[in-house]
């Protein structure tokens, strides 16, 4: 999805970032994330975001693995840019979020907002900057045969007309984002070092729940 801002590189993103941490979540740069604001200081977070012109939220999943208050975060997130905002009525936000590029924590900072804010840097992921990067590495073949098995599997249908056309990087990163795989599955899928690598875990990942619910008798995907 094409935004009215150009990020050409990390000197044009901030920073510093407002992190928003939601287990499960998963941003990918030029992928699409609707989110449901509610709670009063991510309600804040969204104003300030808009005030400030720069419209930017950086996602971030909790660490499960360590217990802490607030809860420990992932070192790697994705910023995005609100590109749709729509008020509720009942005193929520409806917005949606455009990936722009991965970043990694450098540091989380003492701040007096109820949101947290982090320094991050941006450098690992520049190659994000550049749409499409590394389709033709890509099997679109096999990731195609993982997600008919998938979808026939669980009795899903697809618009298989828009598959068919859809940019490769916007599939690999769409079924990435919409996979139903925990937490730690998202975040591996988020540190691919590029899209090949990407789509072939995506794949795995694919097959080794298809094989535990062949196994099982039940499917192991809620």
């Amino acid at each position: 999805m094409p935004i009215n801002a150009r990020y050409r590189g990390p000197s044009d993103l901030p920073a510093i970032l407002p992190v928003f941490p939601l287990a499960g979540a998963l941003l990918l740069p030029r992928g699409q994330l609707p989110l449901n604001i509610f709670e009063p200081r991510y309600l804040a977070m969204v104003d300030d975001a808009l005030r400030d012109g720069h419209r930017l939220i950086g996602m971030i999943q909790p660490d499960g693995i360590q217990e802490a208050e607030p809860p420990a975060l992932f070192h790697t997130g994705c910023v995005g840019r609100i590109t749709q905002l729509a008020e509720s009525g009942d005193g929520r936000y409806i917005i949606e979020l455009t990936g722009i590029s991965r970043f990694r924590i450098q540091e989380e900072l003492t701040v007096n907002t109820d949101y947290r804010q982090c320094r991050v840097d941006y450098m690992p992921f520049i190659d994000d900057f550049i749409a499409r990067k590394g389709e033709d590495d890509v099997d679109r073949d096999s990731l195609l045969r993982a997600l008919t098995a998938f979808m026939n599997a669980n009795e899903m249908q697809a618009d298989w007309n828009d598959i068919a056309q859809a940019p490769t990087e916007a599939l690999v990163n769409g079924l990435s984002m919409m996979s139903p795989y925990g937490a730690a599955e998202k975040q591996a899928l988020l540190e691919a070092p590029d899209l090949k690598t990407r789509a072939e875990l995506l794949v795995a990942i694919t097959e080794i729940e298809l094989a535990k619910k062949n196994i099982e008798g039940e499917p192991p995907l809620q």
